[in-house]
């Protein structure tokens, strides 16, 4: 298999500010998860940054479309160029953001290359789009899964002319709560769904197992990681902290036989922000799941 690669995509730019005049810390995470040895540590190659353009929120009100979404939409076109570049060399690649609109980055490039899955790990469904579920639309962060599936302004889910990026049967989505408000739409568009308490209740192995059989027909699949999908007792430090997540392990265990697998072209990692862990502790916790989540890809490319 091709060597794992780490790309940084620090891009805040899909999130609305936490407060007046605050920009969200989790442009931050990638350099939390390198100081704590995620490169070296994952036996992984540096293959540089992509820059985002400055976050400007200014203004906006709702009815305006997505916050910063000209912006989001030029990110995601250099984005995807870097990451086109990767997986036409074979590689295997980690998007460290970022917010969880730099997913529209690898889907984009992943959608110029052929039909890909996306197995969606994250503790909310990502779903909010207009015309369907909601009367205005915000923050890309909390409508990322929606702009995939061709959902949304054209700008962002039609880039190039190639919505979707991931048709809706393609995508599985893990660890949104049971109380998600967007269960039953996404039960009814057949995106099969399994919620922590699930994954808990089945065994996160065996759910790792089943998706990747589910998507086996198609040329591949990314994985896509939003810290939220833990538990807030054990990863606080995100924007929108949902009670009944995982544990360590259990995310662990969940991306480690995905990740292994050959037909695995990635993921992104996003969310964690460090403004909100002046100690690090959590982001050292973190980083050490997420070197144990790729630990079988790294022994497979020696």
């Amino acid at each position: 298999m091709g060597r794992i690669c780490v790309l940084d995509a620090p891009s805040n730019l899909g999130l609305a500010m936490p407060s007046p005049g605050v920009v969200p810390g989790c442009h931050k995470l990638a350099g939390a998860l390198r100081d704590n040895g995620l490169v070296t540590r994952s036996r992984a190659t540096d293959v540089g940054c992509v820059v985002a353009p400055r976050y400007d929120a200014a203004g906006w009100e709702p009815g305006d479309g997505v916050i910063n979404a000209a912006a989001i939409a030029d990110f995601t076109r250099r984005l995807a160029d870097r990451v086109s570049v990767r997986l036409a060399g074979g590689d295997f690649l980690v998007v460290l953001g970022g917010d969880c609109s730099i997913l529209l980055g690898p889907a984009l490039a992943l959608r110029r290359h052929g039909r890909y899955g996306l197995v969606f790990v994250d503790g909310h469904s990502d779903f909010r789009h207009l015309g369907g579920n909601a009367d205005y639309v915000g923050a890309a962060a909390g409508e990322d899964l929606a702009l995939v599936t061709g959902r949304g302004q054209d700008d962002l889910a039609d880039i190039d002319g190639l919505a979707p990026y991931v048709h809706d049967r393609d995508a599985v989505v893990l660890g949104i709560r049971d109380n998600d408000v967007h269960l039953t739409e996404l039960a009814d568009l057949g995106i099969p769904v399994r919620t922590a308490l699930a994954i808990r209740a089945e065994g996160a192995r065996r759910i790792a197992s089943q998706t990747v059989r589910y998507l086996r027909e198609l040329d591949g699949f990314w994985v896509h990681v939003d810290a939220d999908v833990l538990d807030p007792l054990v990863m606080p430090a995100v924007d929108s902290p949902c009670p009944g997540g995982l544990e360590h392990s259990e995310l662990a265990a969940l991306l480690g036989p995905m990740l292994a697998d050959p037909r695995c072209r990635g993921l992104d990692v996003t969310v964690f922000d460090p403004d909100l862990d002046p100690g690090g502790t959590l982001a050292a916790r973190f980083t050490e799941t997420m070197v144990e989540a790729l630990a079988g890809r790294a022994q497979a490319q020696d």
